[in-house]
């Protein structure tokens, strides 16, 4: 189940509710009881490595250095 983050207007607690995304826009109050609440944008990090095999060095660029051009004027 999805965690939306909110902050209280009221008190300005922020706080996370695990619902369905069917409500998703439905209003939260924060913990403290009020309802001037608004839901923030929240964003995820997912770090890692892939597991088994060997891993394959990065593909590397191409051509020059890169830059705004690929490195053909920037050299």
């Amino acid at each position: 189940m999805p965690r939306y983050d909110y902050r209280c207007r009221a008190c300005g607690t922020n706080f996370e509710l695990s619902r369905p995304m069917s409500e998703s826009a439905a209003p939260a109050a924060c913990p403290d009881g009020h309802d001037d609440t608004v839901k923030l944008l929240s964003t995820v990090a997912v770090t890692g490595t892939a597991r088994g095999g060997a891993s394959a060095p990065p593909p590397q660029p191409a051509g020059g250095g890169g830059g705004c051009c690929g490195g053909g004027c920037c050299s």
